[in-house]
């Protein structure tokens, strides 16, 4: 099959698809620049607590999802305002926000201090890293170069993986440098995994389906699709979606497709129930994909699986004939929020 990477660059001028190939230059950059920081370790009983939204979040779910039951600490991601009451002062607090000017991720930074826990940074720059710096704390910087905060899902992942790492867990660092080799072998074959399963995706709304590693990966796939295609996308987990959201296929006029992510270390029965879920959504679906992981750990196969997503996103925008970078809608309700 002839990969048509063409057809991307064509509609993508402030080159969106070389961010999202050099995910394995960015997992290496990210390693050195946390490293650089020189965080010292603390014992950190409470874990590790990622403050952030859309793709400045996303690297702690997946972070959590590549360790596993490795995770010897909580590990959790707050998209929103402010941190959990329940929180302990002995937390780690990661407030992630590519440009530093997230609102929301700046209100969990205040909250942080309020509760007396021990804060990191990793930003561009912005308010978020002023502030950071003015009170000590730690500032892991990213390059600013990147045209949008979702490009840089490499640095955000590695970043978490990191902070984790400080905050009592196992490091990672080697399984994501293998990984990152993994991603670089592997390119042409995740474009062209990627081109088949977005030319079968076309026209329709894709609804995305994980399970244990692959459920910030299904969250994944849907925001690039939301912000890249500029289609309505959506995600949920199984087991859950097969107690409520498989009634809602049996009367379905195939609008929808439906796109499961499944993985060697996903429990015997999920891996069953995805196989049985894709049986009885097809009948009112447009289409029915079932994608399976590919790699030797859980990050090369996680990492790969949003490599694979990202690109998909791409092919979706290429064939509507749309810029991918830019996100209007959000800008407007920024503006219309008093945002800068």
């Amino acid at each position: 099959m002839t990969i048509d990477r063409a057809r991307i660059e064509a509609v993508d001028p402030q080159g969106m698809l070389g961010d999202v190939l050099a995910m394995p230059l960015q997992l290496g950059d990210a390693l050195w620049r946390a490293q650089s920081a020189d965080i010292r370790p603390v014992d950190s009983p409470g874990g590790l607590v990622v403050c952030g939204m859309g793709g400045s979040a996303i690297g702690g779910d997946l972070a959590l999802a590549a360790l596993g039951d490795r995770a010897t600490r909580p590990i959790y991601v707050v998209r929103g305002y402010a941190i959990e009451s329940w929180t302990p002062p002995e937390t780690l607090v990661l407030c992630s926000s590519y440009s530093g000017e997230t609102e929301e991720t700046l209100a969990c930074m205040e909250a942080a201090e309020a509760l007396g826990a021990r804060r990191i940074v990793a930003s561009t720059g912005g308010r978020l890293s002023e502030i950071a710096r003015a009170a000590g704390v730690p500032v892991i910087g990213l390059p600013a170069a990147l045209p949008a905060p979702r490009a840089a899902v490499g640095y955000m992942f590695a970043v978490a993986a990191e902070a984790v790492a400080l905050a009592g867990a196992p490091r990672i660092h080697t399984e994501i440098d293998a990984a990152a080799a993994h991603l670089e072998q592997n390119r042409d074959g995740l474009l062209e995994r990627a081109e088949a399963i977005a030319t079968r995706l076309e026209g329709t709304v894709p609804a995305i389906y994980g399970a244990d590693l692959t459920a910030p990966v299904a969250r994944r796939w849907k925001a690039e699709i939301n912000e890249n295609a500029k289609v309505p996308a959506f995600w949920a987990e199984l087991p859950e979606a097969d107690h409520n959201e498989i009634c809602g296929w049996t009367e379905s006029e195939g609008a929808f497709s439906a796109v499961f992510l499944r993985d060697s270390d996903q429990h015997p029965r999920e891996q069953q129930r995805i196989e049985l879920t894709a049986e009885i959504v097809s009948s009112g679906a447009a289409e029915v994909e079932i994608v399976e992981l590919e790699g030797e750990t859980r990050s090369e196969r996680l990492l790969a699986a949003v490599m694979l997503g990202d690109l998909v996103s791409l092919f979706l925008a290429a064939q509507r004939n749309l810029d991918p970078t830019p996100i209007e809608a959000i800008d407007l309700l920024k503006q219309r929020l008093g945002r800068p």
